[in-house]
């Protein structure tokens, strides 16, 4: 029984008293009078107690649970239509695109060992009346690490490192006329095979370096291995390089409708050209709008000094870059945790 309430039933007794001590009605109508009083205070104060507790903001604790598999990710569709007729400023009849994302990670911790999964997969088309259909994205990648713990702080790792990367459909080159076949399926493919160490000081942020990576340039399709394409000697289907490889992801919230997902990678050949470093960066920046729509950016960076498709002659290497943004449906795959 809390004091307040302890006091009141004291009060209440001692009116009790008072009014048996007394003669007549006077005596009994004082103590009526008092009693009700005293029983509209002690309601005025339940309530009012009652107000504050249910008014009281609720702490949302942190999620603390020590989870053995975690998984989760986000998948994106975009559409977008537009059409003239008799413009005068000009421009394509009709037009549609559509591109899609699909990124998900699933990761397994346990005692000093970690593995870390992400599968990021990119398709988009664009049909146009003056330039036909086409694909404007496609893209298959899939990284994998695994790491044991080498510090107390739980910091760095020493890690095994696989990485694929290749595309799921035909690709030409539309700067010739007519368009050439300039990449397939499995051609090119990449695949990294690295041992080194991973830097993650946080769950938003990770460094792999490795001093010692072997990286196999796939080209099964013949007709471009004929042409000895992406270095690849004519009429080989692989070329392998040993050099030094660097990785860099980044996630994070920006602001609280702004996500962004970021990764660069950094390949030196130590047998030829050491100092003309490949460079494979991906950028995807997420504007939640609701619950389900949202506006997104993405933007694309690749210089790899094998793939000799352009420049005059159309047989120098330079910077490829894709930037594609779009209004459309965003859905966040929830995170699932698992412990054994």
């Amino acid at each position: 029984m809390s004091d307040w309430q302890h006091y009141i039933r004291e009060t209440r007794y001692n009116l009790f008293i008072l009014a048996l001590k007394k003669e007549g009605m006077k005596g009994i109508a004082l103590f009526f009078c008092l009693f009700i009083s005293v029983q509209a205070f002690s309601q005025d104060i339940t309530v009012n107690k009652l107000r504050s507790e249910t008014s009281r903001s609720v702490k949302k604790e942190v999620d603390t649970t020590n989870w053995t598999w975690k998984r989760g990710g986000v998948f994106s569709f975009t559409l977008s239509q537009g059409s003239l007729s008799n413009w005068a400023a000009g421009g394509d009849n009709f037009s549609l695109a559509a591109n899609s994302y699909l990124s998900y990670y699933f990761f397994y911790k346990k005692s000093r060992t970690g593995w870390d999964n992400n599968l990021d997969l990119n398709l988009g088309y664009v049909n146009t009346t003056s330039s036909g259909g086409r694909k404007n994205d496609d893209r298959m990648d899939y990284l994998s690490k695994f790491g044991y713990k080498v510090d107390t702080l739980g910091k760095w790792y020493v890690s095994g490192l696989f990485n694929f990367r290749s595309q799921f459909f035909d690709g030409y080159n539309y700067g010739i006329t007519p368009p050439e076949l300039s990449s397939s399926f499995l051609s090119p493919a990449y695949v990294i095979l690295s041992i080194g160490f991973d830097y993650k000081p946080t769950d938003k942020f990770s460094l792999f370096i490795s001093p010692l990576t072997s990286r196999w340039t796939l080209l099964t399709n013949k007709n471009l291995s004929d042409k000895g394409l992406y270095g690849v000697p004519a009429g080989q289907h692989s070329l392998n390089e040993i050099g030094a490889f660097v990785t860099v992801n980044y996630t994070t919230t920006i602001a609280k409708n702004i996500g962004y997902k970021g990764r660069l990678d950094l390949f030196s050949n130590y047998k030829s050209d050491p100092q003309n470093v490949d460079v494979f960066m991906t950028n995807q920046l997420a504007f939640k709008i609701n619950k389900y729509f949202s506006a997104t950016y993405s933007l694309d960076l690749i210089y790899d000094d094998n793939v000799r498709l352009f420049g005059k002659n159309h047989s120098s290497p330079a910077l490829q870059t894709k930037s594609l943004i779009g209004i459309g449906f965003l859905r966040p795959l929830n995170v699932k945790k698992r412990i054994k």
